[in-house]
Protein backbone atom coordinates (compact mmCIF):
# COMPACT_ATOMS: atom_id res chain seq x y z
CA UNK A 1 0.00 0.00 0.00
CA UNK A 2 1.11 3.16 -1.00
CA UNK A 3 1.63 5.87 1.97
CA UNK A 4 0.17 8.62 0.12
CA UNK A 5 -3.27 6.04 0.44
CA UNK A 6 -2.28 4.82 3.96
CA UNK A 7 -3.47 8.93 5.69
CA UNK A 8 -6.76 10.08 3.85
CA UNK A 9 -6.74 13.39 6.01
CA UNK A 10 -5.94 15.12 9.27
CA UNK A 11 -8.95 14.92 11.82
CA UNK A 12 -9.18 18.90 13.14
CA UNK A 13 -11.58 18.42 15.78
CA UNK A 14 -11.07 20.47 19.66
CA UNK A 15 -10.11 17.25 21.45
CA UNK A 16 -7.29 16.45 18.65
CA UNK A 17 -6.14 20.38 18.94
CA UNK A 18 -6.28 19.62 22.65
CA UNK A 19 -4.35 16.48 22.12
CA UNK A 20 -1.70 18.54 19.89
CA UNK A 21 -0.50 21.14 22.81
CA UNK A 22 -1.38 18.88 25.61
CA UNK A 23 0.09 15.62 24.75
CA UNK A 24 1.63 15.74 21.35
CA UNK A 25 -0.58 13.45 20.08
CA UNK A 26 -2.25 13.89 16.36
CA UNK A 27 -5.54 12.10 14.44
CA UNK A 28 -5.81 11.22 11.35
CA UNK A 29 -8.55 9.33 9.39
CA UNK A 30 -6.54 6.12 7.54
CA UNK A 31 -7.34 3.44 5.11
CA UNK A 32 -8.93 0.62 6.99
CA UNK A 33 -6.74 -2.00 5.95
CA UNK A 34 -3.91 -0.09 7.08
CA UNK A 35 -1.46 -1.73 9.89
CA UNK A 36 0.08 0.50 12.76
CA UNK A 37 3.52 -0.36 11.38
CA UNK A 38 2.24 1.28 8.28
CA UNK A 39 0.39 4.47 9.93
CA UNK A 40 3.68 5.10 11.60
CA UNK A 41 6.07 4.98 8.23
CA UNK A 42 3.18 7.25 6.20
CA UNK A 43 3.30 9.60 8.94
CA UNK A 44 7.53 9.76 9.51
CA UNK A 45 7.94 9.85 5.97
CA UNK A 46 5.01 12.54 4.73
CA UNK A 47 5.54 14.76 7.79
CA UNK A 48 9.63 13.90 8.54
CA UNK A 49 8.95 13.49 12.03
CA UNK A 50 9.50 10.33 14.94
CA UNK A 51 6.75 8.65 15.90
CA UNK A 52 6.50 7.11 19.19
CA UNK A 53 3.34 5.36 19.35
CA UNK A 54 0.18 4.48 17.08
CA UNK A 55 -3.27 4.16 18.69
CA UNK A 56 -6.22 2.92 16.18
CA UNK A 57 -9.91 3.10 16.38
CA UNK A 58 -12.11 1.24 13.92
CA UNK A 59 -15.30 3.88 13.33
CA UNK A 60 -18.50 2.07 12.80
CA UNK A 61 -20.93 3.94 10.41
CA UNK A 62 -23.80 5.11 11.50
CA UNK A 63 -27.74 4.41 10.29
CA UNK A 64 -29.04 7.37 8.50
CA UNK A 65 -32.28 8.07 6.53
CA UNK A 66 -32.80 9.28 2.75
CA UNK A 67 -36.14 10.46 2.20
CA UNK A 68 -38.13 7.37 3.09
CA UNK A 69 -35.13 4.53 3.10
CA UNK A 70 -32.49 3.77 5.85
CA UNK A 71 -29.20 4.00 4.69
CA UNK A 72 -25.38 4.14 6.71
CA UNK A 73 -22.47 6.20 6.42
CA UNK A 74 -19.66 4.91 5.79
CA UNK A 75 -17.32 3.11 8.48
CA UNK A 76 -13.45 4.54 8.69
CA UNK A 77 -10.89 3.72 10.81
CA UNK A 78 -8.88 6.53 12.86
CA UNK A 79 -5.47 6.78 14.09
CA UNK A 80 -4.01 8.97 17.00
CA UNK A 81 -0.07 9.18 16.68
CA UNK A 82 2.01 10.21 19.46
CA UNK A 83 5.43 12.44 18.46
CA UNK A 84 9.05 12.53 19.69
CA UNK A 85 8.85 15.34 22.28
CA UNK A 86 11.48 17.34 20.20
CA UNK A 87 9.21 17.11 16.94
CA UNK A 88 5.13 18.45 15.79
CA UNK A 89 3.34 18.66 12.89
CA UNK A 90 1.74 22.27 11.54
CA UNK A 91 -1.53 20.85 10.96
CA UNK A 92 -4.05 23.12 13.64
Amino acid sequence: MDIHNIIIRPLVTEKGTFQSQALNAYAFQVHRDASKAQIRQAVEQLYEVKVQDVRTANRKGKPRRHGMRWGQTAAWKKAVVVLHPDDHIDLF
